[in-house]
């Protein structure tokens, strides 16, 4: 039986998309509000968000250690423990960022002019003036009465014995260990209508929207409209998502919701076998990933836009050195540029060298890896870990036991024990067979003719070629779907659970009307009775 990859590349599939559930009566006319699990801010979150607050851009956080995978995008609050290791790490993250947001004259002034000529007589009312702007930030929200207060006792305790820029540095630090900085709390308020039920209040939806689109503090705007009452209708929260789809904010968590969702984040660090791939290296590997990234935030804000046309796509973006790797003429110089495909041999996002190779774990290539790449990431069908005599046999076959990957890997279907799970796995692997373990293009292997024939799995739809399939996936409703799901997932920071079916239903919905959009999808992820609805407190 052939390696499995990852930790859930292999086993038993179900029989049953996670999409395509038991019928739902979600069309009941009542609200179905969403889970509002307390949620940490992440790794990228924070770096982002004291970069907003501080014009720190040092991304201290990634000092800290990483998030479980969770919903694939360690946003999942239901796996955002706090270890003491990280409660620890919290607290250097802390020091540092406010040292550095502290550590001249022009520093201080950022955080409010008067530090610029603070004077003794002056220094406690300047330091009030700076918990009072700061703090709000931090806390997304006004503060309560007498929280300026404690935090401007924590200033004396800083300043004394030390100076101005100590004690103010004391307070950041306090800021940014407080569960009010760390956490998104939601307490909502009651709905009048549905005392059942509660909605955030409004700067509670402004930071929804904020990290959802942004993964970041809510800007000005966003405040204002909160303080205004805009944010407690649907129409005035899509009117903020519209004015935030066109920030360049936006465009970052869009790199990195692709960054989790695609294998590329680790290609500059893929490593081949110099002699088995010359042209490869990891030069290479991260011109391969901005390749990707250029691609999809071109077609997104410039192209069609849309799921479908992503996979679909005739062209993608090249610079001099890695058209020359593509073996592709006529591109010169460092800058990426659009560059026509060669329809026959490459079409869309799935094709691209960097998607290729980073579903390749070794010097050659496993059809069963890039399969349950299709299976799980772009259908959402949960793909169990092999256990028992089935865990006995992952293991990767003998590269000398064929010609050809489909050669070595075709003992999976004449095993009883493998055949169930790979004769699901492996037809939407065969057809990236022409594609090596550098993302490049082929038609032979050790001189044998290359059959890259497959399926579509939980279909009938067979193709001959990589093309054919990408085209029939771009067409099925479970890859269609799936990529909402994902996008659910991320933006609401949890795993999609059976309670949330009509969330899903929803969302999909809307995916479909818009023409499977990708950024009207996004808008639409801020409508649904999840996004404004919560259920009520036990008290």
């Amino acid at each position: 039986m052939g390696n499995a990859g990852n930790a859930g590349d292999a086993g038993e599939p179900g029989t049953e998309n996670p999409t395509t559930t038991q019928p739902l009566v979600c069309d009941d006319g009542l609200v179905h509000p969403g889970r509002a699990p307390l949620r940490r801010l992440t790794r990228f979150e924070y770096n982002k968000t004291v970069r907003d607050l501080f014009g720190d851009t040092t991304e201290p956080a990634f000092s800290l250690p990483s998030e479980d995978v969770g919903n694939g995008f360690g946003n999942d609050a239901d796996t955002l423990s706090v270890s003491s290791l990280l409660a620890e790490q919290l607290s250097t993250v802390a020091e540092g960022v406010a040292r550095r947001a502290t550590a001249t004259p022009e520093a201080l002034a950022k955080l409010h002019p008067c530090a610029s000529n603070v004077t003794t007589g002056s220094e406690e009312a300047c330091a009030r003036t700076i918990v009072e702007r700061i703090a709000p930030l931090a806390y997304r929200r006004p503060l309560a009465a007498g929280e300026a207060d404690e935090l401007l006792a924590l200033y004396s305790v800083g300043r004394t014995d030390a100076t101005f820029d100590v004690g103010i540095a004391t307070v950041i630090e306090a800021l940014l260990q407080s569960p009010d900085f760390l956490y998104r709390i939601e307490w909502g308020t009651p709905d009048p209508e549905r005392p059942e039920l509660r909605r955030p209040t409004g700067d509670e939806m402004a930071t929804r929207l904020s990290y959802l689109l942004w993964g970041t503090m809510p800007d000005e705007e966003l405040r204002r409209a909160a303080q205004a009452g805009e944010l407690s209708t649907k129409e005035g929260v899509r009117a903020q998502a519209e004015r935030m789809l066109e920030d360049p904010r936006f465009r970052t968590t869009v790199r990195f919701f692709f960054d989790n969702l695609l294998p590329i984040s680790n290609l500059a660090d893929l490593e081949r076998n110099a002699e088995a791939f010359p042209t490869f290296s990891r030069t290479i590997g991260s011109y391969m990933r901005e390749e990707t990234q250029r691609f999809l935030e071109h077609e997104i804000f410039e192209g069609t836009g849309t799921w479908a046309s992503i996979l679909t796509a005739p062209y993608t973006f090249m610079n001099g050195p890695l058209a020359a790797f593509y073996g592709v003429d006529g591109v010169t110089g460092d800058e990426f540029q659009q560059v026509q495909l060669d329809t026959t041999q490459r079409l869309g996002l799935l094709t691209q060298g960097g998607v290729m190779a980073g579903t390749t774990h070794s010097n050659t290539t496993n059809p069963v890896t890039r399969g349950s790449f299709v299976i799980q990431k772009l259908m959402c069908t949960k793909v169990p870990l092999p256990t028992g005599d089935i865990l006995e046999k992952v293991k990767p076959p003998d590269p000398y036991s064929g010609a050809t990957a489909r050669d070595r890997f075709s003992q999976h279907s004449k095993d009883p024990v493998c055949a169930g799970c790979h004769q699901f796995l492996d037809p939407a692997g065969f057809p990236f067979e022409n594609y090596d373990a550098v993302g490049l293009f082929r038609t032979t292997e050790n001189d044998v003719q290359i059959d890259a024939s497959g399926g579509v799995p939980g279909t009938d739809v067979m193709v001959s070629n990589p093309i054919e399939l990408v085209r029939a996936l771009a067409e099925n409703e479970d890859v269609l779907s799936c990529f909402a799901t994902h996008w659910a997932e991320y933006g609401y920071g949890l795993t999609l659970r059976s309670e949330d079916a009509c969330t899903k239903k929803d969302v999909t919905a809307a995916f479909k009307a818009s023409g499977y959009n990708v950024k009207q999808l996004l808008v639409e992820l801020t409508q649904t009775d999840a996004f404004h609805y919560m259920a009520a407190r036990e008290e």
